[in-house]
């Protein structure tokens, strides 16, 4: 089993969503966070005031997949998160060791 981590742009949040329910992700975590990458932030203007803006808004998704879906699960994250600008994000995978569904006390594939 895997954990798919990805850093995208706010507004592809419901393209990614969907692009991975397609391909039947069950389940997924988003989280709003703020970031820097080689993008170093912007330069804003707020009431006649420029202010430099060092971490730029984006969300955070992760979920659980089995190993035989991963490449899937990168390719529809690649593909609809993609805008071509910079700060389009990254993707992390990690190894997991185990996943407990707490209600039922499965363990493993069966508890994604």
């Amino acid at each position: 089993m895997k954990m798919v981590t990805a850093i995208i742009k706010h507004f592809k949040l419901d393209e990614v969503r969907d692009a991975l329910n397609k391909i039947g992700v069950q389940g997924m975590t988003a989280i709003e966070v703020k970031g820097f990458g080689r993008q170093k932030g912007h330069m804003e203007v707020y009431r006649g005031v420029e202010y430099e803006v060092k971490f730029l808004p984006k969300v955070k998704l992760e979920t659980a997949v089995p190993e035989e879906k991963l490449d899937k699960v990168l390719s529809a994250i690649k593909e609809s998160a993609k805008t071509g600008e910079i700060g389009d994000g990254k993707i992390f995978v990690y190894s997991l060791e185990d996943v407990v569904r707490i209600r039922t006390g499965e363990h493993g594939k069966d508890a994604l």
